[in-house]
């Protein structure tokens, strides 16, 4: 097998893809529930400014403009806001913003959040800055990463053929992101990331599903993403990637994810 170039740009998980709207729902099923507890913790409440990094779906945005209400404001940015842009209108502003190029929206939130972003962005430092430089004064920045080198498996037991084809895949998987300039330790920086951002009372937890069907659906619509990367790379056969799909589709796969390192801190 080789090995994927790295001169290759660009994030591997394009949005225009059409499988990006199940990856959203599943990592909606997967993570919603964690991040929405954190972020309710943190005090959210009528009238909070809450800038959402690198929207995507629309779930969080929607749940964040519930709990806004109409004397607040909801921000979600994206370089592709196609998926996002459903959630537009009333409190909620839709717009286009790279945030390890572009300056940081005006406004001084109370909240900033970015769920699965900093690990594929090439300029994280300046990206993390400029969230925080966005904070009010009081502010919370939520940031919530997967940490992939700490668990590289996605079938943690590997107890057969079928187990051993899943996380041979899942190593070609990562090989392509970090080709890219993912950082595949990210997450387990965080917590000093945000402190030497000058943010205080930094707390973080991580969390990561074994098994579940959402699990599953992701598997599948990120296999189908990156099949033909995965195929010009040497990385695997179609014959092989036919085989996993149908092993995923079986349910005889326990599937997990990356542990989700979710870190906070607020502005001083």
């Amino acid at each position: 097998m080789t090995t994927p170039s790295s001169g290759e740009t660009g994030y591997l998980l394009d949005n225009a893809q059409p499988e990006a709207g199940t990856r959203f729902d599943a990592l909606g099923a997967l993570f919603d529930a964690s991040t929405f507890r954190h972020i309710g913790e943190l005090g959210i409440a009528p009238g909070w400014r809450c800038w959402e990094v690198g929207a995507g779906g629309s779930s969080v945005v929607s749940w964040l403009a519930d709990r806004v209400g109409p004397a607040g404001r909801v921000l979600a940015t994206d370089i592709d806001t196609s998926w996002a842009s459903g959630a537009a209108g009333g409190v909620v502003e839709v717009r286009r913003h790279d945030v390890g190029r572009d300056a940081p929206p005006e406004g001084g939130f109370d909240l900033v959040h970015a769920r699965l972003v900093l690990v594929h962005v090439t300029d994280r430092d300046r990206a993390l800055r400029s969230m925080a430089e966005a904070l009010r004064p009081g502010g919370w920045l939520l940031l919530e990463d997967a940490d992939p080198a700490s668990q590289p498996l996605i079938c943690l037991d590997e107890y057969g053929p079928e187990q051993e084809l899943a996380n041979r895949l899942r190593r070609g998987f990562r090989s392509l992101l970090a080709a890219r300039g993912a950082d595949l330790a990210y997450g387990r920086r965080l917590p000093r990331l945000l402190r030497e951002a000058g943010l205080a009372d930094v707390t973080a937890d991580a969390y990561f599903p074994v098994t579940s069907p959402a699990c599953a659906v992701l598997e599948a619509a990120t296999v189908r993403q990156v099949r033909e990367r995965l195929v010009a790379a040497g990385l695997a056969t179609d014959e092989e990637i036919d085989g996993h799909l149908e092993n995923v589709a079986s349910g005889r796969l326990d599937l997990a994810t990356s542990p989700m390192i979710s870190a906070w801190g607020r502005r001083v």
